[in-house]
């Protein structure tokens, strides 16, 4: 028969060690998103007989404005896509936004075109992952041929503030898409020649002839499905204790700048020992009056985010 301090010990350590402290992983949704053109000549007084799109291009992220911005001056990458229909440039920088600034996490684009192919047709995405880290979608695409116009979706939000539906995520809705002029072309026509702009101007809305200000096209964001944000294994497991086994001092360190709690108990799960720090890396922890065994360390951060593990003192 086991004993109450074996029943205490065997518990403890089930506590810890199959319990593991965790933080929260984010939502993600799926969706089918499809932009469908209207270009012709009622509402836009004459299509030209080469009219065309380029490949529709873009990016989810986590900032607004971060590609584009009515009333600001275009990036390369953007006056490229309405010059030009090359989407080299804007690509370069999604990467970067990707890679280095971190606050982009997908480059969509849709090299198949808008099909049919010609003034009215349909390009999309099919079962696009989006993280609520990162719900803003941008896309554009070259009103081709036109010195420097082009349609865009800007900064436009998945998330509804409303969790009780999708878990945050919004329904089916489509919305108008208008045509913009990148401010790097002076030119006043579809066909008009290269003429660049000196000095270039904001991005505008192209809302004289032959646009008139009428939307090109219509974006449909087709909702799918959705997760929950779930609990999983935190991220502060990356966080280095050492000498295990110990001595005499135990050193935890690979601390980011944070508040963190660290604790230390006995097997019977009695606290032996706190320490609380702002910022400090590393802490160390004196242990050498202590008696030689298995002991627990906890270490918790701000965010509620904790992890233990099992330090044997000689």
């Amino acid at each position: 028969m086991k004993t109450t301090h074996q029943i205490l010990k065997t518990s403890f350590l089930a506590l810890f060690l199959l319990v593991a402290s965790h933080s929260w992983s984010q939502s993600e949704a799926m969706y089918n998103i499809s932009v469908t053109t209207t270009w012709n000549e009622t509402d836009h007084t004459s299509v030209p007989g080469s009219a065309h799109w380029s490949d529709l291009v873009g990016a989810t992220h986590s900032t607004p404005n971060k590609f584009m911005s009515l009333g600001s001056l275009a990036t390369t990458g953007i006056k490229n896509v309405a010059e030009f229909g090359s989407n080299t440039a804007l690509k370069t920088e999604i990467n970067d936004a990707i890679n280095i600034d971190g606050d982009a996490d997908q480059l969509l684009e849709d090299n198949t075109g808008f099909l049919p192919f010609g003034p009215i047709g349909t390009s999309g995405f099919s079962n696009l992952t989006i993280s609520e880290d990162f719900p803003l979608v941008s896309l554009v695409s070259m009103v081709a041929p036109s010195p420097d116009w082009f349609i865009a979706i800007n900064s436009e939000s998945l998330r509804s503030g409303n969790p009780a539906i999708n878990n945050g995520w919004k329904d089916d809705y489509t919305i108008d898409v208008f045509a913009y002029d990148s401010g790097t072309d002076d030119g006043a026509d579809y066909t008009s020649p290269n003429a660049p702009s000196t000095p270039f101007v904001n991005i505008s809305m192209v809302s004289g002839t032959p646009i008139n200000g009428v939307k090109m096209a219509s974006i449909s964001f087709d909702y799918i499905s959705s997760t929950l944000g779930i609990a999983q294994q935190d991220s502060i497991e990356d966080i280095k204790v050492y000498p295990n086994p110990v001595k005499d001092v135990l050193t935890i360190t690979n601390i980011s700048s944070e508040s963190l709690s660290v604790e230390l108990y006995n097997i019977l799960g009695k606290r032996i020992m706190a320490v609380n720090s702002q910022s400090s890396n590393p802490i160390t922890m004196n242990v050498q009056d202590l008696k030689s065994g298995v002991y627990i360390l906890r270490i918790g951060n701000s965010d509620g985010d904790s992890s233990t593990r099992k330090i044997i003192i000689e």
